[in-house]
């Protein structure tokens, strides 16, 4: 009795490891794989975006650490020196603590 429990556990790991085998070697898994191998989007200049989004700002080093921080967030700077929010709607919905928006 003990031989046979034994014996058909033995043979469910073994089909259970095949099977996992033929996964494998399966288109299913290849899409899977194809995708996680997609190259990553690329990042932007953040340094080159802020200067050029604080250029006629009166406070620049302020502007580019408010842009920055921002940028970094939401990986997008608007174009232009101001407005054009609708370009980067996560840039325009960060606020500050007193409800202003934080990216200039």
């Amino acid at each position: 009795m003990a031989l046979s429990k034994s014996l058909t556990g033995s043979f469910l790991i073994i089909s259970l490891v095949i099977h996992v085998f033929q996964l494998a070697q399966s288109d299913g898994l290849m899409v899977i794989k194809s995708v996680a191998e997609s190259p990553m989007p690329q990042k932007i200049d953040c340094d080159g975006a802020c200067a050029a989004r604080c250029q006629l700002s009166s406070r620049p080093r302020l502007c580019k650490r408010a842009c920055g921080t921002c940028c970094a967030r939401c990986d997008c700077v608007p174009p232009g020196t101001s407005g054009n929010y609708d370009a980067c709607p996560c840039y325009a919905n960060m606020t500050t603590h007193g409800g202003r928006h934080k990216c200039p």
